[in-house]
Order: structure tokens, then C-alpha cells, then sequence
């Protein structure tokens, strides 16, 4: 009696023939990605048109406080600081403790000037309308006087522009970065839905499982930047101001570059643990090379932070740091989670039995 021939098993079917694609599928593939990936930017800046305007005042913020923060400091230093022209000479007509509860309870600055107070109402002429006596400027006579004005009307303070078109580049580049925020999951997943068209048809289950936890850590990093990382930064750079005795006079289009800059690149750099993740499980990389290559990362992470980041150290620790821990976070990740055997992509053919 003829045996019947035993139907192959599951794991010997060739689960990967269906999912090759040749060189110029995959620039296909990449240019309708950037395509969509493109439409979808404009349509989220055209939105963005109708937030820029808060979205500029939001922007402001953190560079208002910090100047606020400098001049604060600083009205407190002049005070401090002061010395009469002269041995005994007049003082300053406030005390320590109303200058300090002025400028940090009430919000004033002031500007330090001299007068000599007793020609405030004083007029000198004679009959003939000419000076009794030749006037000699005398500084020595000079009296202190602090002028007063709100911390939000203080010039020193206030963001300028320098031409008139400058203002509605500043709209559109508002525009953009919202646009940018608002069109990220979009654009990602167009990222992740290239990778997959790449992959074998187990490996594009982890697609759908990285891309809303991609989108979370680019917010994550965003959010990082724009809510924490700025006050120390300016901080930093204000203070290098004041140590080379310089007045910053900032512009708001140069603070919107920075801006635009810092966010992104902490968002692209959060993503690192998903991506060591992604590669681990595709077998590109393996977690005993994530373990013994740790020192060459942590130099890559740096070079990578001081690109991504502009010309202060702060900003570029405060990247890399974050990124170190994540590359540990992903390489603890790696290893609590080990990816699971795949079998053998090809059986060896069985005889049939006789």
C-alpha cells in the first residue's frame, strides 16, 4: 500500500520568500515614504499658521525669565557694589532689604543715576539775564538716585528684531516648529512603515509595537528640552555674558533657531534604547556587543550630542548624560528581554519514506 507523504510543518515553510524586495523597490518604497511623509508636514504647518502667534509668545518665556533672572541678580549686585564718589559722601537712598524686596517680590528694576540735587529747582541768572559767576561741572557734588520701572517694561529685558521683515520670518518659523511637533507621529510612522517593508513578516510585528512608543520618547525628549533644559542653558550663557562684561541684547529670531534646534535634536537623540532594541531583535547587533562596546558608545553619544546640540557645554551634557543612561537602559532592556530562537530558515530536505 502506497504511505502518504507527510505535509511539511509549520516551521519549515520558508516564512521570508514573500518579503525581498530588490534595490529599486526599496528607492520606491523610501520616496513614496518621504512623499506622504512631506504632505503631511505641510498640512500641520498650514495648521500651524493659526498657533504661531501664542506659539511665539509661549517661545518668549523661558528667555524673558532668564534675562529677568540676570537683571535681577544684577540690580542686587549694583547695589551691593556701590561706593560714594567720595569718603562720606551721600549713599543710596534705599536700604538692602527694600531694594531686594522691590526687584524679587514685586518685580521693578531700576537704573542707577546721579544728580546734583540741589539744582533740581534752581535757576541761576542776574538782572541782565546773564550768570553771576562762571559754572564749573562738579562731580563730586553728585547724589545717587535709583529710577524705578516694572521688570516687563525694562528695555534690557524686551526681545527685539532688527528690520521689519524679521517678524514674519519669525511667524513662519513659529509655524513650522509647530508644524513639526503636530506632524511627528506622521512622519514616524512613514519612518517605521519604510523599515518594515524591509523586514521579513515577524520581524514587522515589532513595528507596530515600536512606533507609538518612538512617538512617546520624541515627545519625551521635546518636552525635556523646552520645559527644563532651556532655564539652565540660558542661565549658563547669560552668566558667560556678564563674566566677559558683556549686555546680552538677544533676538528673537536667532532664540527661535536655538529653539528650534535643542527640542529636535533631544527628541531624535531619545530615541537610541528603541533603536537598540530594534537592531537586537533583527540580529544586527547582539546584546553581548551592546555590553563589551560600552566605552565606544559613550564617546559616540558625546560626538553625537555636540552636533545635535549648539556651542554650550551645558546643553551638550544635558543630551549626553540622558543618552548614556538610556544606552544602558536599552542594553538592561536587551537582556531582560531576550528575543526568542528563530528556527532555521530552511529545513534540509527528508526523504519520503518507502
Amino acid at each position: 500500500m502506497r504511505r502518504a507523504v507527510p505535509m511539511p510543518r509549520v516551521e519549515e515553510e520558508d516564512l521570508f520568500e514573500s518579503s525581498t524586495m530588490t534595490f529599486g523597490e526599496h528607492l520606491e518604497e523610501l520616496r513614496v515614504c518621504l512623499i506622504r511623509a512631506t504632505l503631511g508636514l505641510a498640512v500641520a504647518v498650514l495648521l500651524g499658521f493659526f498657533f504661531a502667534r501664542p506659539v511665539v509668545h509661549l517661545i518668549e518665556q523661558p528667555l524673558r525669565r532668564a534675562l529677568g533672572n540676570y537683571y535681577t541678580k544684577r540690580s542686587i549686585e549694583t547695589f551691593d557694589t556701590f561706593q560714594p564718589r567720595v569718603a562720606g559722601g551721600p549713599p543710596l537712598p534705599y536700604t538692602r532689604g527694600e531694594v531686594v524686596d522691590a526687584v524679587e517680590r514685586h518685580g521693578m528694576s531700576f537704573e542707577l543715576r546721579e544728580v546734583h540735587a540741589d539744582r533740581l529747582s534752581r535757576v541761576l541768572e542776574s538782572g541782565t539775564g546773564e550768570p553771576t559767576v562762571r559754572e564749573r561741572f562738579d562731580p563730586e557734588s553728585l547724589v545717587p538716585i535709583l529710577l524705578w520701572q516694572p521688570l516687563s517694561r525694562d528695555s534690557r529685558v524686551s526681545i527685539t528684531t532688527l528690520s521689519a521683515q524679521e517678524a514674519f520670518g519669525i511667524y513662519v518659523k513659529a509655524a513650522l516648529l509647530v508644524g513639526v511637533v503636530l506632524a511627528s507621529p506622521w512622519i514616524f510612522y512613514q519612518l517605521w512603515t519604510f523599515v518594515a517593508a524591509g523586514l521579513y513578516p515577524h520581524e514587522k510585528r515589532l513595528v507596530r509595537l515600536f512606533l507609538p512608543i518612538s512617538i512617546g520618547l520624541f515627545m519625551a525628549g521635546v518636552s525635556l528640552a523646552f520645559f527644563f533644559v532651556f532655564d539652565f542653558v540660558l542661565d549658563y550663557l547669560l552668566q558667560f555674558n556678564e563674566w566677559l562684561g558683556l549686555d546680552p541684547d538677544p533676538r528673537i529670531s536667532e532664540w527661535l533657531g536655538f529653539v528650534l534646534v535643542l527640542p529636535i535634536g533631544f527628541g531624535l537623540g531619545f530615541q537610541l534604547p528603541l533603536v537598540m532594541l530594534f537592531l537586537e531583535r533583527i540580529g544586527v547587533f547582539d546584546v553581548e556587543t551592546y555590553a563589551s562596546q560600552w566605552r565606544l558608545a559613550v564617546i559616540v553619544i558625546f560626538v553625537v550630542s555636540a552636533i545635535l546640540t549648539p556651542a554650550d557645554p551645558y546643553s551638550l551634557l544635558f543630551l549626553a548624560l540622558p543618552l548614556c543612561l538610556l544606552y544602558f537602559g536599552g542594553l538592561a532592556i536587551c537582556r531582560w528581554m531576550p528575543a526568542a530562537e528563530a528556527g532555521p530558515r530552511h529545513q534540509p530536505e527528508t526523504k519520503a519514506s518507502q
